[in-house]
């Protein structure tokens, strides 16, 4: 039996960094996981890109502080993680979704985004050869941009090593250990360890790791499909979202990455529930045609790789993050609903301050907005 402050249950996209903040304030910590290194689950298959272009106010102060992290890494840390100011830009042809973006500015502006709408012409600038027949505009904020998920998890758990956290691979966590209402370790495959604090950071798989506790939170993953092609000469700067739905899916997004590749995703609709992570033939030619109809000159491109990852759901769209309201001890950092990447950096800070019981005046936006033990509703974020 082993002792330590807090056991982190899953060294990914919001695991690691939290582990690493917890470390930097001193907090004695455990990383479990049952893969052979940091990242291996859901964060690898993550595009990457890091927004702080959020409709949630929460989700706006946290992406902020994340990009903050992500953009100046390299000169504070000297780890090389691929970070690329390249912006999010969402073109709308639609009065909908014009009228919606231009709703949510000054929100945006009052939580502190670099964010405008932009007339055709200032569009097509940055986006050379996009479709320019019934284009309205969009919104764009230069401060965004993109980075490697497997460099910048490895980055954060050297620096989480460097502040003294451990880390225990290929091993299997059985059961949340719970006595008198209060969680109490953890007993894994190799061994049992105890702490007064276990913090959920299990995505995709935290429904099934907390009903071990006996307790249910609401997240259900659902997948979805990535792709990267060669690289090229560079065309554009930014990450494209189209919010224009289409036959099975919601809405498509692409950038081109430090190397000049183009990194793809889509947004089925309906959601494909359940954790297969096995790659379909219906992706590839539903996204494709999306994206030649938006910019003709990408047809020429060849697709090298094609991915499917979870992305762990919670009800309105919003993260998880708090003390589950049941057991006592229990910390959820989940529900990341695809942006535990871009968001994790901050969300761990954030964690942390939480566990220690030492938020700031700021924090408590997000707080409230991230509780589990919310009302939740089927309304989702509107940038979702």
């Amino acid at each position: 039996m082993h002792n330590v402050d807090v056991i982190i249950a899953g060294a990914g996209s919001a695991g690691v960094p939290t582990a690493m903040a917890l470390g930097a304030i001193g907090v004695k910590t455990l990383v479990v996981d049952a893969n052979a290194s940091p990242g291996q689950g859901d964060n690898k298959r993550a595009i990457g890109g890091i927004r702080a272009t959020h409709s949630d106010p929460g989700k706006i102060l946290v992406g902020l502080r994340s990009l903050e992290i992500f953009s100046t890494w390299k000169e504070t840390h000297g780890d090389d993680i691929e970070w690329f100011r390249g912006g999010y830009l969402f073109p709308v042809y639609r009065d909908r979704e014009a009228g919606a973006l231009m709703k949510l500015l000054p929100l945006q502006k009052r939580f502190g985004l670099n964010i405008d709408f932009i007339d055709p012409r200032q569009l097509r600038r940055i986006v050379p050869g996009i479709d320019p027949d019934d284009l309205i505009g969009g919104t764009f904020s230069p401060d965004d941009g993109s980075a490697s998920p497997l460099l910048a998890v490895n980055a954060f758990t050297r620096k989480a090593l460097e502040n003294g956290v451990r880390f225990h691979f290929n091993e299997r966590i059985n059961t949340l250990l719970v006595e008198k209402g209060r969680v109490v370790g953890i007993g894994t495959d190799k061994g049992i360890y105890r702490a007064p604090v276990v913090v959920d950071a299990a995505g995709a798989y935290s429904r099934p790791l907390c009903r071990r506790a006996g307790v249910d939170i609401p997240v259900v993953p659902d997948s979805h499909e990535g792709a990267i092609t060669e690289p090229v000469a560079r065309m554009f700067t930014c990450m494209v979202v189209d919010l224009r739905p289409g036959p099975g899916s919601k809405n498509y997004y692409f950038y081109q990455n430090i190397h000049g590749q183009v990194v793809f995703c889509i947004t089925p609709d309906p959601p494909i529930v359940g954790t297969d992570t096995r790659e379909t033939s219906v992706f590839l030619p539903q996204v494709a045609a999306r994206m030649v109809s938006l910019i003709p000159r990408l047809k020429t491109l060849r697709v090298r790789r094609v991915w499917r990852g979870c992305y762990p759901m919670s009800p309105d769209g919003a993260p998880i993050v708090g003390w589950n309201p049941e057991i006592e001890g229990l910390f959820h950092v989940t529900g990341m609903c695809g942006q535990g990447f871009m968001l994790g950096p901050g969300m761990g800070e954030l964690a942390a301050r939480m566990i220690v019981a030492n938020p700031s005046e700021q924090d408590k936006t997000a707080i409230e907005l991230f509780s589990p033990a919310r009302q939740f509703s089927e309304v989702r974020e509107e940038l979702k």
